[in-house]
């Protein structure tokens, strides 16, 4: 069984292509926390993984289109390692994830918010009345769930 199941954020924005056929295929990296702290550092900083994604057809489009730098999310796929030969005759290996889920585990609004996500976030719509349209919040006691 081949299955990888991630945890992380991006890297970059994802870069969305074009094959000859018209298939969309997006690529980005997802930096992955590991659970330890590596024994050599003196920091005590977490170490990450950098893992490539690739995602095709449709998901790669809304991948495209909603993801950005900073965003948190899952990823469900497989291990696929391909091998190439470079422009100076020498045969190059590469590991990656061939993704067939993924899942947005936070919202565009709230990177506005805390700042941990590249300017190319779109801001939330704001209601045309201003911000308080929508009449006045209602305290947290009063919500049934």
């Amino acid at each position: 069984m081949n299955k990888v199941i991630l945890i992380g954020r991006l890297t970059k924005d994802p870069e969305v292509r074009y094959t000859q056929t018209g298939k969309a295929v997006a690529r980005f990296t997802l930096a992955v926390d590991r659970r330890f702290v590596r024994r050599d550092a003196d920091s005590g900083q977490q170490t990450a993984d950098f893992i490539p994604i690739v995602v095709w057809d449709k998901l790669a489009e809304v991948c495209g289109n909603n993801l950005v730098k900073g965003r948190r999310i899952s990823v469900e796929g497989r291990l696929q390692v391909r091998s190439y030969e470079a422009q100076d005759g020498t045969r190059r290996y590469v590991t990656e994830v061939n993704a067939s889920d993924v899942e947005f585990l936070d919202s565009k609004n709230a990177a506005q918010a805390d700042g941990s996500y590249s300017q190319s976030a779109p801001a939330a719509p704001q209601p045309a009345g201003g911000a308080d349209s929508f009449g006045p919040p209602i305290p947290d006691e009063e919500i049934p769930f």
